[in-house]
């Protein structure tokens, strides 16, 4: 993660931009076959305002905030026949090594502040309100990991764009301007093999990320063969680098041994997002796949689109 994001600040719901937090829970639900459930999951999100301000007022210099994402097939029962142009469900990705599975998810609740125990009674309060209306797919909470590093420790999100640039890059303009200023949000959950990493010792753990893993400056890029992690992960078109807005935070439980990245990435243009994960997947040239997949699976991937503010307030009946 950058440190230009840090004076990022949250407004309200549905700030893209909020401040990269010290905490983060992730939240994906799906919603209930009933017309009930459906009615009672519109009204939560749509009041999803009045919720934060209930938690946020204990702590204002925590920035609690909260980004709501819809899926592919809840839009489309929330808004029939009216949907953002490049809305979809994630595309499988599969080679003979590794999977980037597609999974369901309605709903994704993307809440960050500076501390847990707001996170925590904020999807308390908000879980009161959806009731028996959705059913939780997954949950993750996540924290702030030294100086904004993986678990596998690197630091993590340091091509984010800042300032305009974090807007052209995050936001939905003028190609879709019936939904422009929301966002197409990817999340995937990757668990890591800390022992075998480990294994490599940080000068091949440098190579495979590309990056110094003490400083975090960066290698040259390969001009053929095997690539870096942040080369595959970075997109060129027509010699302009085509950036998403990354908030990727890790979580872990080390008495059970596990430990993992939450990925989640914020673009206008979701092909951006898709492309960069293929090549990591399928590799540049194919075959020749980023080496950081071997120790690090991804369990989830979901696709959900986050409305704006005003949008959202209008999906309430």
């Amino acid at each position: 993660m950058t440190t230009g994001g840090w004076d990022r600040v949250p407004i309200a719901a549905q700030t893209i931009e909020a401040t990269l937090s010290q905490f983060a829970t992730f939240l994906v639900l799906e919603i209930g076959p009933g017309d009930d459930d459906l009615a009672t999951a519109r009204d939560t999100i749509a009041g999803i305002d009045d919720l934060l301000k209930t938690v946020g007022f204990r702590d204002l210099s925590a920035r609690l905030s909260c980004v709501v994402g819809i899926g592919s097939d809840a839009w489309d029962r929330m808004s029939p026949g009216h949907r953002p142009q490049q809305l979809r469900r994630f595309p499988r990705i599969e080679t003979a090594q590794h999977v980037a599975p597609s999974t369901p998810g309605d709903l994704l609740l993307h809440v960050r502040a500076e501390r847990s125990d707001l996170c925590f009674e904020f999807v308390r309060i908000v879980m009161d309100a959806f009731g028996s209306s959705v059913t939780v797919g997954d949950e993750t909470p996540a924290f702030r990991y030294f100086d904004a590093r993986d678990l596998l420790g690197f630091v993590d999100g340091t091509a984010n764009p800042v300032g305009r640039e974090l807007t052209e890059a995050a936001l939905i303009g003028d190609e879709d301007p019936e939904f422009a200023g929301g966002s197409y949000v990817v999340v995937q959950k990757y668990l890591h093999d800390l022992a075998t990493w480990a294994s490599y010792g940080a000068d091949l753990q440098s190579e495979i990320v590309g990056r110094d893993k003490a400083d975090n400056t960066e290698h040259p890029d390969a001009e053929t063969g095997q690539k870096a992690h942040k080369t595959l992960a970075t997109l060129e078109v027509g010699g302009v680098e085509r950036a998403i807005l990354r908030d990727n935070m890790p979580f872990g439980r080390a008495g059970s041994g596990e430990f993992g990245t939450y990925f989640i990435g914020y673009a206008g243009n979701v092909t951006v997002t898709l492309t960069m994960l293929r090549r990591m997947f399928l590799g540049d040239p194919l075959g020749m796949y980023d080496r950081i997949l071997d120790v690090s699976t991804a369990t989830t991937g979901t696709i959900f689109f986050a409305p704006s503010a005003e949008q959202l307030s209008q999906l309430g009946g």
